[in-house]
Order: structure tokens, then C-alpha cells, then sequence
């Protein structure tokens, strides 16, 4: 892959090219800000990046993530659906563009053209700066909410948005989602109430006539029991310099909970069954805590199980299994 060409490797270029020369400690504060602001009550009326300090302080605290739920999410719908592909993308409330980074990284060969929409101007014109020469993009002002009407288009994204809404703007930007794209793929943190709001999210989208793609196996109801659980998976970040300077971490890496719904308006052959949680390996045995179209199950991978056993081995949580059911 070249060096203009979106990846998480270009991505983390781009981040340390504009954001290298900042102070770290101002950078760092306005981190601090974000977390509490992203752990409290998020204000339904304004923005949450407001300056420049802010979009940078985002930026470089979670673009790197949010690239890669969205990539995993993007993953699991081109296994359910692999020879489609947009020409169209729309990024809602995307910011400084890391999920349209993702977009355009998965179908790397004939990327879509992206429009993404913003209520942040800050957080706009530091996306264009990032994605010069790299994305094919058009970056608009617009506010997210009930009143937002889209262009049809074939994929929409939504990442990490629906919190800072009201419960009657996520309906309606849901259901304008579903109205306007081929195909809607909406991210949350992996926490219950993201999971929450993926869900109520999922039962708008299949009530609009859409498919389930991922990361359900079906598009029944999820056979969670509401309060006792909750589906989420996890991503690996590889942590740049500047990336650990202004998070205050040591490791190279960090883990990214997060939750998805993958669905679509065309036929998709989803996953006959997901992984969960995180494969047990013990002595000659894998457990895998699966969901598959009858709900939610154990399955007890042996040595006995031949090439199968050393499959479950490689298996990670969020894989669809068995693998030669995958829909690739």
C-alpha cells in the first residue's frame, strides 16, 4: 500500500505530521476535558469539540480507535457481503474523518466518495487537513439531529454519535439513515448503554425493512435478556508516541470495547454463528461462547475436533464460526 493510501498506518502519519508540534500538557488537558465531558451527561444543544483544542485533543486521543471499531465493523459486513461495494458514503456526525478513513480503507480499490457531516466546523477543517491528498471527501456543516435529511447514498456511517443525542433525535436519525442508504453500519462504545442504543438502533432498522448483516447471525430479536448482558467486541490500537504522550500510557497498545450494527437493504449471507467473548484455550480444549440463530451457546472445541481444534486456537472474540461458514 502506498503512503497516501488510508490505512491505520497513514492515519497515525497524518495525526503525529499536524499534531506533533503541539504542547503535549495542553493537548493533555483538553483530554482530560473529553473524558469527563464523554463519561457525564453530554449537552443534546451544542457540540462537544468546540475549538481547536478540543479537535486536536480528539483527534489524537481517539481517531486511532474509532478507526479500527469502524474497521471491524466494516470487516464483518464485507464477510456478509462480499461483492458489494459502495460508490457513495456518508459519514454522520463524523468529525475529523476517522470513520470515513476506515470507509475508504476497506474498499481500498475503488474507494467511495464521502460526504462527511458535521455540527463542528473545528472538527471539520482539521479532518480536511488530515485527509488531504488521501481521501476523496466533501466536509459539510450540518447539524446532527432529528431535522437532518440526507442525500440517498450507498453506505451510511454513524460512529460514536448516537450519546450525544436525545432519545427521539437517535429514532430520527436512525430511521433517515435507513431511508437514504443502501446499507447503515452504526458504532457505540462497548459499554451497556452503548449497547443500549445499538440495539434500539438494530429494531429501527429491521422495522425499516433492512437485513441484519452483522454481527448477528439473524435479524430476530438479540437473545440477551435486557439488563443481564450486553454484545460488544473489541479492537487492538497500536499506540503511536504521540498517541501514548497524551493518553499518559506506556503501552504500545490499547484495547477498544466497542458495540456495532451492520444491516442492509440488498441480501447479505451473515455469520451462521459469532464469538462473543474471548475464546477460553485451556489444555487441549477451546470454549467458545457463541450466538447463532438459536441463541446463545457453548460450543467445546477438542484435539478430537482435528483441523478444527487448531482453527479455534487462531480464534478471536468477534470472529463468525466456524470459519467455512463465514459467507467468504
Amino acid at each position: 500500500m502506498n503512503a497516501s493510501a488510508p490505512s491505520a498506518d497513514s492515519l497515525r502519519a497524518a495525526l503525529a505530521g499536524l499534531l506533533g508540534g503541539l504542547p503535549p500538557h495542553r493537548t493533555a488537558q483538553a483530554v482530560e476535558r473529553l473524558i469527563a465531558n464523554y463519561r457525564g451527561t453530554t449537552p443534546t444543544d451544542a457540540p462537544v469539540l468546540r475549538d481547536r483544542s478540543d479537535v486536536a485533543a480528539y483527534a489524537a486521543y481517539r481517531m486511532p480507535a474509532t478507526f479500527e471499531a469502524v474497521r471491524g465493523a466494516l470487516d464483518a459486513l464485507r464477510e456478509a457481503a462480499p461483492d458489494w461495494e459502495p460508490r457513495t458514503h456518508t459519514d454522520v456526525g463524523g468529525g475529523t474523518g476517522a470513520a470515513s478513513w476506515a470507509v475508504a480503507e476497506a474498499w481500498g480499490d475503488a474507494p467511495p466518495r464521502t460526504t462527511v457531516l458535521d455540527w463542528a466546523e473545528p472538527a471539520l477543517a482539521l479532518g480536511r487537513e488530515l485527509a488531504g491528498g488521501v481521501l476523496d471527501a466533501e466536509w459539510r456543516r450540518e447539524r446532527i439531529g432529528g431535522a437532518l435529511r440526507l442525500a440517498d447514498t450507498d453506505l451510511v456511517t454513524v460512529s460514536y454519535v448516537l450519546k450525544e443525542l436525545t432519545g427521539a433525535d437517535r429514532a430520527s436519525l436512525v430511521t433517515e439513515a435507513a431511508r437514504a442508504a443502501q446499507a447503515v453500519v452504526v458504532v457505540e462504545p462497548g459499554t451497556p448503554d452503548g449497547y443500549e442504543r445499538i440495539i434500539a438502533a438494530r429494531t429501527l432498522l429491521v422495522d425499516a425493512g433492512f437485513a441484519v448483516a452483522a454481527p448477528c447471525p439473524h435479524s430476530g430479536a438479540c437473545p440477551i435478556a435486557p439488563g443481564t448482558d450486553w454484545c460488544h467486541f473489541s479492537a487492538r490500537v497500536s499506540r503511536s508516541s504521540l498517541h501514548r504522550q497524551v493518553k499518559g500510557g506506556s503501552l504500545p497498545y490499547e484495547d477498544e470495547k466497542y458495540a456495532y450494527v451492520a444491516a442492509t437493504r440488498f441480501p447479505v449471507t451473515p455469520a451462521a454463528a459469532r464469538i462473543v467473548r474471548r475464546p477460553q484455550i485451556r489444555k487441549g480444549l477451546v470454549q467458545l461462547e457463541l450466538c447463532d440463530s438459536g441463541g446463545l451457546s457453548r460450543d467445546t472445541v477438542t484435539k478430537r475436533h482435528g483441523p478444527l481444534y487448531k482453527q479455534a486456537r487462531d480464534a478471536e472474540w468477534g470472529d463468525p464460526w466456524p470459519p467455512e461458514a463465514d459467507g467468504s
